[in-house]
């Protein structure tokens, strides 16, 4: 117990004596954490929405007029037998012409229509956006040159056809965002690192005059692997402080304005739970880094 106690007050008087360092290092983990802490959400919510376009995407095809209700419901299962088919749903006249009038600024232009000029359709939703060329390969080969799977498709909707630039938009930005996540952790974590080298570096001859003496290697490395302790703590805990004041001034006021904000509460890795995390790392990376980095001045 004794010896704990003696290696707890090395370690806070090491970090009173090296205070420039000490401080650097404080400062480098609040700047990552907080950095972090910031691009994690924003990274979780475009992938959200990215994922949220791509479970939208569907091809939609119109029926012919004439179609009776027994061949509409032949077509609906012959559409369900098509392979990575997730749903067909049927799509009426009437329904079409709402949705329509709920799309338009100018309800007028509804209104002021003797008819319904809308046929009846199809709407096919895939099991995974990038299946949907498949799916409309199978409903309508080399279209329009081809011939659809049933005599009473009459032609696919045209704002469709966009959904294959959408999917492709969508993985890429998946795949940007993963990169760009991975970059900033790595670099986020040599930063830290590095700071604490340095810290260590400017002690070397003070490791080196303690292991000519005779103290073992953990002996020597107990008391810096608790600065890495006492240095996590506190710049984990002025991060997470930095991030709640920006979260509940800036972020919460603003989410009831922007999607883009509010789609952050319903993110799989809520707030807590992200603090946490980044506090624990924050800990641990400076802890690990303290006691690895401390090994090349423990070889006299």
């Amino acid at each position: 117990m004794g010896r704990i106690v003696f290696f707890f007050q090395e370690a806070l008087r090491a970090l009173k004596r090296n205070g420039a360092p000490s401080l650097a290092a404080i400062v480098t983990t609040v700047v990552t954490v907080v950095l972090l802490g910031m691009l994690i959400p924003i990274f979780q919510t475009a992938q959200g929405k990215s994922e949220e376009v791509r479970d939208q995407l569907n091809v939609q095809y119109a029926l012919y007029d004439d179609a009776t209700k027994a061949e509409i419901a032949g077509l609906k299962k012959e559409l369900e037998g098509i392979p990575h088919v997730a749903e067909v749903s049927f799509i009426g006249k009437d329904e079409a012409l709402a949705t329509l009038k709920n799309e338009l600024d100018d309800k007028t232009i509804v209104e002021e229509l003797h008819t319904n000029p809308l046929p009846n359709s199809f709407e096919i939703k895939a099991d995974d956006a990038a299946n949907l060329p498949q799916v409309e390969e199978s409903v309508w080969a080399n279209y329009p040159q081809g011939k659809p799977i049933n005599s009473i498709i009459s032609n696919p909707f045209d704002r469709q056809h966009s959904s294959e630039k959408i999917e492709q938009v969508t993985s890429a930005l998946k795949i940007v965002l993963t990169v760009l996540t991975a970059l900033l952790i790595l670099a986020s974590l040599m930063l830290v690192g590095n700071t604490i080298r340095l810290s260590i570096y400017t002690r070397r001859r003070e490791v080196e005059v303690m292991r000519l003496v005779g103290a073992t290697r953990w002996f020597i490395r107990w008391p810096f692997m608790i600065e890495g302790v006492v240095v996590g703590l506190v710049g984990g805990l002025l991060a997470i402080l930095i991030l709640w004041l920006g979260k509940i001034t800036v972020v919460d006021p603003l989410s009831d304005s922007f999607n883009f904000l509010a789609a952050q509460n319903n993110s799989t890795l809520g707030f807590p739970a992200l603090v946490a995390i980044l506090f624990a790392a924050s800990i641990f990376v400076s802890t690990i880094g303290s006691g690895v980095t401390l090994r090349r001045f423990l070889k006299v």
